[in-house]
């Protein structure tokens, strides 16, 4: 059952009360009971029964089962050639969004949507009938590649027919048109919000009461995120370990609410591309960060502000409790309290805190009716009473007075009885058979009074009752069940008084994210170091002293190697970053990326300065992964990511492409590496800001060239057979990669490395002896191997491969070792 007595503990049956008498007996269970049970039961009549609520990933409400700051969206998604639709709600808050994605390739647009929205549950077209099948059935009907928690539900194809979603859309919102919610001209996102809402109408009647409007909005508002760029950048979660610790929203989620984490959780998964909106951001976080004793006054106050967007959702759909209107209540009230904080009269009235103080509502009314009618401790359900305050209800104070007395008339009964009869042994008692009774043990049984009405004989005992005891037993046992129902018919009326300002809430809500957000931003920015990015509508991507975010979070012991990275479209295009591994190329790559993504939701970044032009995309091409399970190798998935990126992408865009080609043989990965270069170089359509991390040093003669490339270094410092990577970036292209110096690191065993570094030298040296020998195709003209030539080069490998190790003694075996250690220097100085 469903409502607000149910959702604040109530029943639907009445409670019993144990009278409150100390001389109060109750006997042991009587076979009678139950044929009486059963005729109470008969008289109350059939209890209604009703199916309402159905519970789906996607429509789930209760707060146990919630991420309280993340968002559970329910999706609706529908594909039609190159183009796509989608809607979601958010039934917990009552948000309801719907867009139409036109793009060249629709149905990769939803998919990038669809990870951006992480939703639970997705509605897609199923059969046109009611019956329901598994969801995961391998039908063929559905396209989407679904994110992992997501689930996928079918619904009835009927239900995404346009004149049937624009009906639903139009009955819901009592509206003759759809143009006020700005979906003239977007008929696939009409159908995708018509199909949702039916969903919600079926499964959550009460939640569609708080879908009060419909936003609609445009992907190309956004800054393009596929799912291999999250992934890759790890912004809301990490790769391996899917947590979110290690990721940027740990590093930037200061915020005190569970609104504002979810609104920064947002703003993470949707950079945007307007300026004026980015610049306005830029300016309330600076207020913050200028003003530190308003931000700690700001922070302290939101600590304290509950979760008001669910509250005033359950508020609405009749679920909420009692003391969830004391929660919302509190939360206003402090509200009121960060509007004076934030109002002060010493900020100017442009100022963007000053702006915002003037959109938090307090709703002073919602606040007061509640600490009016509300106790402070109310109890979990409203069987015992005790939920509205006394004087709220003249109606409610007299029937619990009446109750009062009447129990206070029944425990004095005993003693008043004893004195007037003089039966000193007189008892009252109670069972729920009889209900009150006097009972007087068959020696007194001559003293009984008159008006006495016997009730039942006992073996040594008679129980007796009096019309006054039957009167005031009624009023016992019936004024527990009329409180009950009195104080839920109160409450409700309390819910719809306050449902009624839900709009002016939810605004309020909104406004305290923002604020959150904003002082939130502001505390990590000057905890960290962060500076204000310049922001414009130009090519140049310039940050000086840039640092990565995570990493000096993640590891403070250790003082983070800042870094320049200077990129414009028409002189330094494309870096073209070698050196060793561990070195840091890839937390220098991911690094820019996220100082320009932090700069597009407005926060500050780590850097001594930059400025940036705003990126419509970043794409990224990073680290080894396959998909067995749909037959991708390693080398086919970063191929595919390649191509997407060359295809997707715009001179607006930054594409960060780490070690591509590597994934194949030697010269296979550097002609394709090569070509991948030349192509972002040359490509009249292309020409994006792009840094590109490699291996193949021969690579580094592209600078001469290709006039927008230049060559950059991890540099290293070398001290005889000590190497020490300091993690700086410096003009050059690197000649080694200290791959052995890694392994060595990495505690591969001390005569795999030594040896390892052997065969490199030895390697290294037929490399430059058959470099006279090549065809003009790079190829060795003769075509023999490297092992083969080694071989060649050291004959006594032979000798060695012919001796018979166990049949030597200790002694034996090092001279022979030394025999041939002298004979291999021999040869090799011969050489």
């Amino acid at each position: 059952a469903e409502g607000w007595g149910a959702g604040a503990g109530g029943s639907s049956h009445p409670a019993t009360p144990s009278p409150q008498s100390p001389a109060a007996r109750s006997d042991r269970a009587d076979p009678a009971r139950a044929s009486d049970d059963d005729e109470e039961r008969a008289d109350r009549g059939l209890m209604e029964r009703a199916v309402v609520r159905v519970v789906t990933p996607g429509t789930v409400v209760e707060p146990a089962l919630l991420n309280d700051r993340q968002n559970s969206y329910l999706v609706a998604a529908i594909v039609e050639g190159n183009r796509a639709g989608l809607a979601y709600v958010d039934v917990t808050t009552g948000e309801f969004a719907a867009c139409q994605i036109d793009e060249r390739s629709g149905q990769e647009a939803l998919q990038r949507e669809l990870a951006r929205l992480a939703p639970v549950e997705v509605l897609v077209p199923g059969p046109d009938h009611r019956r329901r099948r598994d969801p995961r059935g391998g039908d063929g009907d559905d396209p989407l590649s679904l994110p992992v928690a997501a689930r996928l539900s079918p619904y009835d194809a009927w239900h995404f027919d346009l004149e049937t979603a624009r009906d639903a859309l139009h009955q819901h919102f009592e509206v003759e048109a759809l143009d006020g919610f700005g979906c003239q001209g977007l008929p696939l996102a009409i159908r995708a919000a018509g199909a949702v809402l039916q969903y919600v109408s079926e499964t959550q009647p009460a939640a569609r009461l708080q879908l009060t409007s419909l936003r609609t909005y445009s992907t190309a508002a956004m800054m393009t995120l596929d799912p291999a760029t999250r992934r890759n950048l790890e912004l809301t979660r990490t790769a391996r370990g899917n947590t979110e610790k290690g990721s940027l929203l740990w590093v930037l989620d200061r915020t005190q609410t569970a609104m504002g984490g979810r609104l920064l959780r947002t703003w993470i998964n949707q950079p945007l591309l307007d300026l004026a909106k980015l610049q306005a951001r830029q300016q309330a976080v600076a207020e913050f960060v200028e003003d530190a004793l308003r931000r700690r006054l700001a922070m302290e106050l939101l600590a304290k502000v509950p979760d008001l967007e669910r509250l005033i959702n359950r508020v609405g759909q009749r679920i909420a409790t009692p003391r969830d209107l004391l929660a919302l209540a509190a939360g206003l009230r402090r509200v009121g309290e960060l509007r004076g904080a934030l109002a002060g009269d010493d900020l100017a009235p442009e100022a963007r805190i000053a702006w915002l103080a003037q959109r938090l509502d307090p709703v002073e009314g919602a606040s007061e009716l509640v600490g009016q009618a509300i106790v402070p401790d109310p109890p979990t359900t409203f069987a015992e009473g005790g939920v509205i305050r006394p004087g709220f209800s003249s109606e409610l104070d007299q029937l619990k007075e009446s109750s009062r007395h009447a129990r206070e008339w029944i425990a004095s009964l005993e003693t008043t009885e004893r004195e007037r009869t003089g039966i000193r042994n007189l008892k009252v008692g109670y069972n729920r058979v009889f209900g009150y009774y006097l009972e007087v043990s068959n020696a007194n049984r001559a003293m009984v009074p008159a008006h006495y009405i016997r009730k039942q004989t006992l073996v040594g005992a008679e129980r007796y009752i009096t019309p006054d005891l039957k009167e005031y037993e009624s009023i016992v046992l019936n004024a527990q069940e009329k409180i009950a129902e009195l104080e839920t018919a109160i409450f409700r009326q309390v819910g719809e008084q306050i449902a009624a300002s839900g709009e002016r809430i939810r605004a309020t809500a909104q406004a305290s994210a923002l604020v959150d957000v904003f002082a939130a931003l502001a505390e990590v920015a000057v905890r960290q170091g962060y500076v204000r990015p310049s922001l414009d509508e130009g090519t140049r991507l310039e940050i000086h002293g840039g640092r990565h975010p995570v990493v000096e979070c993640a590891r403070p012991e250790e003082a983070f190697v800042a870094n320049d990275v200077s990129l414009a479209t028409d002189s330094t295009q494309i870096v073209l970053l070698t050196g060793p591994n561990m070195a840091g190329k890839s937390t220098y790559l991911r690094m820019t990326a996220l100082i320009v993504l932090m700069a597009q939701i407005g926060s500050f970044v780590p850097a001594r300065e930059a400025t940036i032009g705003l990126v419509d995309r970043i794409f990224t091409r990073i680290g080894a992964q396959d998909d067995l399970s749909a037959g991708q190798s390693t080398f086919l998935l970063e191929m595919l990511e390649t191509a997407h990126l060359l295809s997707q992408g715009t001179p607006r865009s930054l594409l960060i492409l780490d070690e591509v080609g590597r994934g194949t043989s030697t010269y296979d990965g550097m002609a394709i590496a090569q070509a991948v270069i030349e192509y972002v170089h040359n490509h009249p359509k292309l020409g994006a800001r792009t840094l590109f991390a490699t291996h193949y040093h021969e690579l580094t003669e592209l600078e001469h060239v290709l006039p927008r490339v230049r060559n950059y270094r991890m540099d290293v410092l070398e001290e005889g057979d000590r190497v020490v990577f300091l993690h700086r970036v410096v003009p050059g292209g690197a000649d080694r990669s200290y791959g052995i110096h890694v392994a060595r690191l990495a505690g591969i065993p001390r005569a795999v490395t030594r040896r390892a570094e052997e065969i490199l030298r030895d390697l290294e040296q037929g490399k430059r002896g058959r470099a006279g020998r090549r065809t003009g195709r790079g190829e060795p003209a003769d075509g023999v191997t490297q092992l083969a030539l080694f071989a060649e080069l050291h004959p006594v490998v032979e000798e060695v491969r012919h001796l018979d190790v166990l049949a030597l003694s200790p002694l034996e075996a090092l001279t022979k070792l030394f025999e041939l250690q002298e004979r291999a220097r021999e040869k090799g100085a011969a050489f």
